[in-house]
């Protein structure tokens, strides 16, 4: 492990991995509520979430599809599009442009030099 680069405009607000993403090819919340011993706050066809300990625990059914092929935590930040841009500049490489999920909570997602998903977040202020 190096030193961190001096990286122009480093550090908008991380409030570090709230969220985690599952995808199934088909809904697998029994399983999942078996694990996490509660009921899901949402329970609908194209998401399915628990709320465990303060993180959001999530299934996304044909997650493959919205090219999800791997569980990917999120890290929640106040700037997503600063934070896209740095990580880029620091080496890793844009996979999805940050999108609207719904109420105008943006995600977007990136890959490191070894392949590993990084998730991202923006909640509306």
């Amino acid at each position: 492990m190096g030193r961190l680069p001096n990286v122009v405009g480093m550090a908008t607000t991380n409030a570090g991995v709230k969220t985690i993403l599952y995808p199934v090819s088909d809904m697998a919340k029994v399983l999942y509520g078996s694990l996490l011993g509660t009921e899901p706050y949402a329970d609908q066809p194209y998401y399915v979430g628990w709320k465990v300990a303060g993180q959001d625990i999530g299934l996304v059914p044909q997650g493959n599809r919205q090219g999800i092929t791997v569980p990917v935590a999120y890290h929640h930040v106040d700037d997503i599009n600063g934070t896209i841009a740095t990580l880029v500049n620091a080496g890793a490489e844009a996979q999805a442009e940050p999108r609207d999920v719904g109420g105008g909570r943006l995600v977007a997602a990136l890959k490191d030099a070894d392949g590993n998903v990084i998730g991202l977040i923006q909640d509306p202020v």
